[in-house]
């Protein structure tokens, strides 16, 4: 007798998850370039507040995120009623779909793009994913995006920049694409990577959320505030689609991840210095490999893409042979974080030892 099985669906969570490092390594990789993890250890005072947090973590945390909606909203300068905390901007994109789409209904999304947005929709809450090819050169094509909008149409998730090509919307494209869409869909910025971004003309959501009803904005700890372990994101969104996503996950964020993020916020100015060597050190990569001959795309993340296409599995082996992880996308592309010096040069290095045709 063969017992309960589960959606056949949730397969696809399986696939993604093993899937994370790429490459074949004979031992385990001392370098991890596959993840987007900022490289730095915990800034500090952000660790002392998580483990003070740590001491207490026998009682519940707070149920709203009350303290952290309300610095958040501060930083920001718009009322708490538009915040909503979860476990990760993960976290937070699913509550997003739960809250906004029913099964028959449309969720949008560039593709390639970030890899959870088919999972959520379809594995996990049953509705129908729509995924709108990219530009040749790795940017949202938001005129064929405008185009595929039906009446089924209930969210559109832009990631900005995209992982993972690096590509950052711009302002100006955006507004033309928001007024076509309408008021009835949520227009989603996943802006994961917002802080490493340097192009003047590229969106920022918490502009743009003030201007238009019909948009929300999820960032994270996880990127730039060396938050990953902790899990813990946000989303700006109109009041009544973050009223819904405070209900969807109760207690979603632990306390020690509420203190971390308070800490993190107070030491923004030490978290940009970070940025700033992260972004050099992005620069100093990408001038390398274009040294070398190799194909990439300019990048507004933490990481590198490289469309290697069919070559792509033969140079992520090339690294994981070096102890190095990066993350491959079979014949599509390989993405590299951006890590410490070491890691980089690393990397650098395994490059230009791979031939030109791999």
């Amino acid at each position: 007798m063969r017992g309960p099985l589960p959606r056949p669906e949730l397969h696809s969570i399986a696939v993604h998850a093993a899937s994370r490092s790429g490459g074949a390594p004979t031992s385990e990789p001392l370098h991890l370039l596959a993840a987007n993890e900022n490289p730095y250890d915990p800034l500090p005072g952000v660790l002392d507040a998580a483990i003070a947090a740590a001491r207490r973590f026998n009682r519940y945390p707070d149920l709203g995120c009350e303290r952290l909606i309300d610095a958040l909203a501060c930083r920001f300068d718009l009322p708490p009623t538009r915040f909503a905390a979860g476990a990760g901007s993960v976290g937070v994109i699913q509550s997003l779909i739960q809250a906004m789409a029913a099964p028959g209904d449309e969720v949008m999304y560039g593709w390639r793009s970030f890899e959870a947005y088919p999972v959520i929709t379809t594995a996990i809450c049953g509705a129908t994913a729509v995924g709108v090819p990219l530009t040749d050169d790795g940017y949202h094509d938001l005129d064929a995006m405008a185009e595929r909008v039906t009446e089924r149409t209930r969210l559109i998730f832009l990631c900005t920049p995209n992982n993972p090509t690096g590509t950052a919307v711009r302002r100006d494209e955006l507004a033309k694409f928001l007024d076509r869409v309408p008021e009835n869909v949520l227009v989603v910025l996943d802006e994961a990577y917002a802080e490493y971004v340097c192009d003047k003309d590229a969106v920022d959501g918490a502009t743009i959320c003030r201007e238009y009803p019909h948009v929300a904005v999820v960032r994270t700890f996880s990127k730039a505030f060396g938050l990953a372990g902790l899990r813990i994101g946000f989303a700006i969104a109109p009041e009544p689609v973050a009223a819904a996503l405070r209900m969807t996950a109760p207690y979603g964020v632990s306390q020690i991840g509420q203190e971390a993020a308070i800490a993190s916020l107070a030491a923004t100015d030490e978290v940009m210095k970070r940025v700033d060597v992260v972004v050099a050190e992005r620069l100093r990569m990408e001038n390398a490999l274009i040294e070398q001959g190799r194909p990439i795309s300019r990048s507004q993340a933490n990481f590198l893409w490289l469309p290697l296409r069919e070559r792509s599995a033969e140079f992520a082996d090339a690294c994981a042979r070096a102890g190095i992880a990066v993350r491959v996308f079979a014949e599509e592309g390989v993405r590299v974080t951006v890590g410490s010096r070491e890691s980089n040069d690393l990397f650098l290095a395994t490059a230009a030892n791979i031939p030109a045709g791999a």
